[in-house]
């Protein structure tokens, strides 16, 4: 069956396509990358995604409750717009593989995270609850597409009693499971996350949660040093000229997220524009130059990696946006033993695409009816079947 997979992270930079075929196998499902693009955000709505993330993570402080004026509007807007930019980058990208949309079984849509509050809340007259929320309407992808959309895949896992997150360990599991090496999955994303999978494992050995911050922070330090000018840290070029600083490698991880115990999941409501300027505020206090808190940032992500756990690991298998960074690849390197490092293209995986791959992928579980959220990971009560489905166009449109 061909799927689509439609994804945007916390970097909040552009939308991952993927298509892949998926067929059932032995023991786990044989997934092949058949076509993958990446678009940026129309600037315009990428600064609108930004603005209402700041907004949010300072009305955050306040009342979950409260909302400045215009932010519900910008909200309901937003929805239909990113649904727009994705419907379009999904067209691309079948055109690209050369395809028509009646070869696509499902598309599945992770849609852009606004916020995600897995910690429980309480709320007046309902009790505690656990909350996030991903924008794209999956009504607009399925009719400018005409195929089946599956969508919100994070709330079903919520009302569970999980954290929503994260989802993609499942697929890490059918991708890179081993009966030789035992392996540890790292996406150098937005947020970092990690994955164990021990030799010969099952689904029911896989031991996952976000790490915390990475090209959150690094962009974040970038774009406030360079008013705007310069995003991203190109290939780690800054952070390699600097020196790692102790100080602020320690000040870095004495956040309380990283001593949590897992099940955890993290955003930018916990390092979002207030982490940033913690940051700024150490390096500042200390003299440091851009060079330096880039480098001392890089290595104190890498440490809180490693810190993570303390398995066996044959192999750290690396993807995300964060493997273009040399110094932060080379400080996850100097934290694990010589040679167990590498990145997923080495393992013949696109990194850049595995993300929208296990969308894809997980759209496909879910039209089929398996359970994909691993409660074990994500700590529901129970497993569930992901997501919500939209049809598509046509007399067939529900056929699977």
């Amino acid at each position: 069956m061909k799927c689509l997979g439609l994804m945007s992270g916390t970097s909040m930079d552009g939308v991952d396509c993927a298509i892949v075929d998926v067929r059932p196998g032995r023991s786990t499902l044989r997934i092949a990358l058949l076509a993958h693009r990446t678009s940026p955000y129309p600037p315009a709505i990428r600064e609108q995604l930004l603005s209402l993330v700041r907004t949010g993570t300072v009305e955050a402080q306040t009342s979950v409750v409260e909302t400045q004026t215009g932010t519900a509007a910008t909200l309901c807007r937003l929805h239909a717009a990113v649904g727009e930019v994705f419907a379009r980058v999904a067209n691309r990208t079948i055109r690209q593989a050369k395809l028509s949309p009646k070869d696509v079984a499902v598309i599945g849509s992770h849609g852009q995270t606004v916020w995600h509050s897995p910690a429980r809340v309480p709320v007046a007259g309902v009790g505690s609850i656990r909350s996030s929320l991903q924008i794209g309407d999956p009504s607009v992808i399925a009719e400018r597409t005409g195929i089946l959309t599956v969508a919100d895949f994070r709330a079903r896992d919520l009302a569970a009693g999980g954290e929503g997150a994260p989802l993609t360990p499942y697929v890490h599991y059918h991708v890179f499971r081993s009966r030789r090496w035992s392996r540890l999955i790292v996406n150098l994303g937005g947020i970092a996350n990690v994955t164990y999978l021990p030799r010969g494992g099952g689904p029911e050995d896989v031991v996952a949660f976000d790490v915390g911050p990475c090209n959150l922070l690094l962009d974040g330090l970038m774009t406030h040093a360079t008013h705007g000018q310069r995003l991203i840290d190109r290939n780690g070029a800054e952070a390699s000229r600097g020196r790692v600083r102790d100080v602020l490698v320690k000040a870095l991880l004495r956040h309380p997220f990283f001593a949590r115990r897992p099940p955890k999941s993290t955003g930018r409501e916990e390092f979002g524009e207030r982490y940033l300027q913690h940051v700024r505020r150490v390096a500042a206090r200390h003299r440091l130059s851009l060079e330096d808190t880039l480098a001392s940032s890089c290595t104190a992500i890498a440490q809180t990696i490693r810190r993570a756990g303390t398995w066996a690991v044959d192999e750290v298998i690396a993807g995300g946006g964060g493997v273009r960074n040399r110094a932060l690849l080379a400080a996850l390197k100097r934290e694990f033993e010589p040679g167990h490092v590498t990145s997923m293209e080495r393992s013949g995986v696109k990194s850049q695409a595995l993300e929208a791959m296990a969308f894809a992928v997980l759209a496909y579980e879910t039209i089929r009816g398996v359970p994909a959220n691993l409660p074990w990971v994500t700590g529901a009560k129970s497993p569930v079947v992901l997501g919500t489905v939209t049809p598509g166009r046509g007399p067939f449109a529900l056929r699977t």
